[in-house]
């Protein structure tokens, strides 16, 4: 039986990819780097902001880290005024907690930068748990962020069902036993079924519980 919804943030939530994006090439040229668009995607696929930091540029001390942390997210909320939430999520998600569902998120992103977006679309009331890449030592395709949230829900993985746009989102929540559904456009779905994947729908707008609950019949 389904007993809980896990979201990943970035791409499911919020429609944040192309600023997130953005800010990470502004940041890369404040210190001299440049990166091809295919550099770029592994920027796109759910990865904690340190992972990336050392994936451009190599080790860095824990002051440089955190320098260069700061001054990126500060560049994102420069550029986050008109980030909005994934097509159907208010909906999707009034029919889950009507329902009695358990929902939290599990994101790859600082806590500060997904606090500051939770505020900014006031989205806090809807969710019971939210965990992210500061709480956990390993990121995804590690299992951690999931696992942590299912712990913080009580709630066994395996009555759990993730929302992932990321291949290695998918390949985190399938490794911690939950089933998952991908969000991407039919030109990516391949990719995410390949990751492992359940199911891939383009956005939230067609989702319910009672199309959720089928998978765990």
């Amino acid at each position: 039986m389904l007993k809980g919804v896990i979201f990943d943030f970035d791409g499911v939530i919020v429609d944040s990819h192309p600023v997130h994006k953005r800010a990470w090439i502004k940041f890369l040229e404040s210190v001299g780097k440049t990166a091809s668009e295919e550099e770029l995607q592994f920027i796109l696929d759910g990865r904690k902001r340190d992972d990336i930091l050392r994936h451009f540029l190599g080790d860095l001390d824990d002051e440089r880290m955190a320098e260069y942390g700061h001054r990126k997210e500060q560049i994102f909320r420069d550029e986050a005024a008109d980030v909005q939430t994934v097509n159907g999520l208010l909906g999707f998600l009034e029919d889950l907690k009507d329902a009695g569902v358990a929902i939290g998120i599990a994101s790859s992103g600082s806590r500060s930068r997904v606090n500051f977006l939770l505020d900014r679309l006031d989205l806090k009331k809807h969710f019971q748990v939210v965990i992210t890449g500061d709480e956990v030592k390993k990121g995804k395709p590690d299992p951690s962020v999931f696992l942590s949230a299912a712990q913080a829900l009580q709630e066994d993985p395996h009555d759990l069902l993730a929302f992932e746009d990321a291949v290695s989102g998918v390949e985190s929540a399938k490794a911690a036993g939950m089933k998952c559904f991908g969000i991407a456009q039919p030109d990516r779905a391949s990719i995410l079924f390949d990751a492992g994947a359940d199911d891939v729908v383009p956005d939230l707008c067609s989702l319910s519980y009672s199309k959720l609950q089928e998978l765990f019949v």
